[in-house]
């Protein structure tokens, strides 16, 4: 109740009033009652929450619709009823998907007394994959797939040739905007989905040509024998067009997979077998390299947090080989026998299961989760792999060669990594002394500049912020870690010292939560040298501290190529066309003559948000021509930090206010993987090929 001071009349009915109001506001909020409970009708669920269905509403999902209608297109082609699906990249927002498949029903639906066709449409959980008859196996077990395409769709046309005759019905935001209509007649059957995403659902849509090729590559090598065709059409003619088709299906998976390797072993080892109704596929072979490869599908759906068949098969490969080993003879007294790390050590692995009812971990079905898929995975590997090692015995020489190599080094590298951290742990993680720390204990205010050598690490520990900035100077370039084994590089004094500054351990062990820092930052310099160096670092954080780039924690720090100054005023550039700009500015060109000449250069900085420059586009003369016709005007090219002193160093390049990061991020890690493989492996000739493949592509090469 409200008390009100003054008049016993006015205070008597102020009350009652406030006490009206306050009863009023009571019954509102608590009331609960039927009206309350909403109930979504059709579709309206998918485009309320369409991260539930989709993953999210940037570029995966946007590409994840195109998966769902392709995937229904594969369901039929497991069925055995198609053998051409063809994708169609029609304009910036329009895909079209067919399939020579037997063509989506369109008579009368009994239950829901519309056409089949609009069912499966405008229906979630509608589908030909719950009765077991229609389909075996089916990748969109929940029958939420094309109807979910149609929810997120501004438009869509389903076209479907079946019994002799072509039908036709379209629909926006999941509802039918046309009764199914015969259009003519066909000779062929199948079903074509021609969609639209909807601008409200998706704020960009752009399609990636690249992502949709690398996705229908990996979906054709597991459905051996059916092609599918890729045809961009937003492209001038003739429209580009990609075809894919393989005959051995994931053995050929694997021979792309490993294309750009050593192999150690020739022979494939392959196993296809079916067994209380769930296929088993395998494909595996070693290579020259530590990193592994494991790619797991369920009903031809990727799994990468893999699920109970890589569960299975990973167990079934330690168990043979350890068995192998020791049966042979192969392992000495002193050899305590292969973990699962040590087996997988250079492998290439596809594992394929196809069963009728799979339980996924999510609508994106991310993992799989059926138990049984485990006992009945590993049972089919073992069986199979025991065979394979047992026929061909050099091959199985090689692998458990290269098991033993790779426990022994683990050990090794085991033991160095125990002094790291028990030193550390020892010494109240005594810190490194060429590291000079930052004041600030909170790693989200914290930062590290790893600096090319003493002299630019001097400049910086003068120039910095001590209260939030740490330097660790490292002395020449570091070693090359995708060339050499983990004990190697556990003997590395930079690499221990940079463990011990990041005081999170490395690898398997690494602890994201112990970070000391959140701003990890590159600071090399700008020629060749510093290129090579900031390669070997990225590789480093990349095979070793990755979760530091994937909580994008990894910086690379932009310096100044060039500081121009005219009396007593000065300019620090970063690319040539900065300093295009400022010497445009010194000549003072007239205001018509500047715009006549201007372009725009998009800038992102950290600290300075989005700004334009505008850029004059102005032809490129030599320094000491400009410097001739120029008078006192003067250009230094900055040739390494070094050269700077401390107040530059901290102008240009250290101060939050100023400065120019790049952040590291992965988007696409299996190709980032490859390509680390490939230009920092020890295989040549892959090099070679891309060097040669991408030399005319380079600008700006400093030679």
């Amino acid at each position: 109740m409200v008390k009100i001071k003054g008049d016993k009349e006015k205070r008597k009915k102020i009350e009652k009033s406030a006490e009206g109001i306050i009863n009023n506001e009571n019954n509102e909020t608590d009331s609960y009652t039927a009206k309350d409970i909403y109930v979504l009708e059709g579709l309206e669920p998918v485009r309320r929450r369409p991260g539930m269905y989709i993953g999210s509403t940037g570029f995966d999902g946007l590409h994840h619709l195109i998966w769902e209608v392709v995937d229904n297109s594969i369901d039929e082609a497991m069925a055995g009823y198609t053998k051409k699906i063809t994708i169609e990249i029609l304009n910036e927002t329009k895909v079209a998907v067919e399939d020579d498949g037997r063509g989506i029903p369109v008579d009368l639906h009994p239950k829901t007394k519309k056409s089949a066709l609009e069912t499966v449409l405008c229906t979630l959980h509608a589908g030909g994959k719950f009765g077991g008859k229609s389909y075996k196996v089916a990748g969109g077990l929940h029958g939420v797939g094309v109807s979910v395409v149609n929810a997120l769709s501004r438009f869509l046309r389903a076209e479907v040739s079946r019994n002799g005759f072509l039908y036709a019905q379209e629909y926006s935001q999941g509802k039918a905007k046309t009764p199914v209509k015969k259009i003519g007649k066909s000779s062929n059957s199948g079903t074509k989905i021609i969609f639209e995403p909807d601008p409200e659902i998706f704020k960009e849509i752009k399609f990636e040509t690249k992502r949709i090729i690398e996705h229908l590559r990996q979906q054709a090598f597991l459905v051996p024998g059916v092609t599918l065709k890729i045809i961009d059409r937003r492209e001038e003619t003739p429209f580009p067009s990609y075809v894919f088709h393989f005959e051995s299906g994931v053995v050929a998976f694997v021979q792309y997979l490993t294309r750009d390797y050593s192999r150690l072993n020739q022979k494939i080892f392959f196993i296809s077998k079916e067994k209380e109704e769930i296929l088993v596929e395998a494909a595996l072979l070693y290579i020259d390299d530590t990193e592994s490869t494991e790619l797991s599908f369920a009903n031809n759906i990727f799994t990468p947090e893999g699920g109970m068949h890589l569960t299975g098969f990973r167990s079934a490969l330690t168990r043979v080989l350890n068995d192998y080993a020791k049966e042979n003879k192969m392992l000495k007294e002193e050899d305590a026998g292969f973990s699962g790390e040590d087996t997988r050590e250079g492998l290439v692995a596809v594992v394929s299961v196809k069963l009728k009812e799979p339980q996924f971990e999510g609508q994106t079905k991310a993992k799989l989760g059926n138990p049984e898929v485990r006992t009945i995975t590993e049972k089919i590997i073992s069986e199979g792999f025991k065979e394979f090692l047992e026929a061909n015995k050099e091959e199985a020489k090689r692998i458990i060669e290269k098991c033993l190599l790779s426990a022994r080094a683990r050990q090794a590298a085991k033991k160095a990594k125990e002094n790291i951290l028990r030193k550390g742990a020892l010494e109240g993680l005594a810190l490194p002394g060429k590291l000079a720390d930052c004041i600030s204990r909170r790693a989200e205010d914290s930062e590290l500049f790893i600096v090319e050598g003493d002299s630019a690490g001097g400049s910086a520990k003068s120039g910095r912020d001590r209260n939030t900035q740490a330097i660790l100077p490292l002395r020449g370039k570091i070693l090359n870690v995708e060339k050499a084994r983990f004990d190697k590089m556990m003997a590395s004094e930079e690499i221990r010292a940079l463990i011990v500054a990041l005081g999170a351990a490395i690898s398997e062990d690494f602890n994201i939560d112990k970070l000391r820092y959140h701003k990890i930052i590159l600071m090399t310099d700008a020629d060749v040298d510093g290129s090579h160096i900031r390669t070997l670092l990225l590789t480093l954080f990349f095979r070793y501290f990755r979760p530091i780039i994937d909580n994008g924690y990894l910086y690379i720090a932009q310096p100044p190529l060039f500081r121009i100054q005219k009396g007593k005023v000065f300019y620090h550039c970063y690319t040539e066309a900065e300093k295009e700009e400022i010497i445009a500015k010194l000549k003072g060109e007239t205001k018509e003559e500047k715009t006549s000449k201007i372009r725009k250069l998009k800038v992102v900085a950290e600290g300075k948000g989005e700004s334009v420059l505008a850029v004059d586009d102005i032809s490129k003369e030599t320094e000491n021509e400009i410097q001739e016709s120029i008078k006192g005007i003067s250009i230094q090219r900055y040739k390494g930090l070094g050269e700077m002193n401390p107040d530059q160093l901290w102008e240009t390049t250290m101060d939050p206010k100023n400065r120019i990061l790049k952040r590291v991020l992965v988007e696409d890690a299996e190709e980032a993987d490859r390509l680390f493989d490939i230009l920092m492996g020890e295989e040549v000739l892959p090099r070679k090929k891309f060097i040669q493949a991408y030399a005319q592509k380079v600008k700006n090469l400093d030679v």
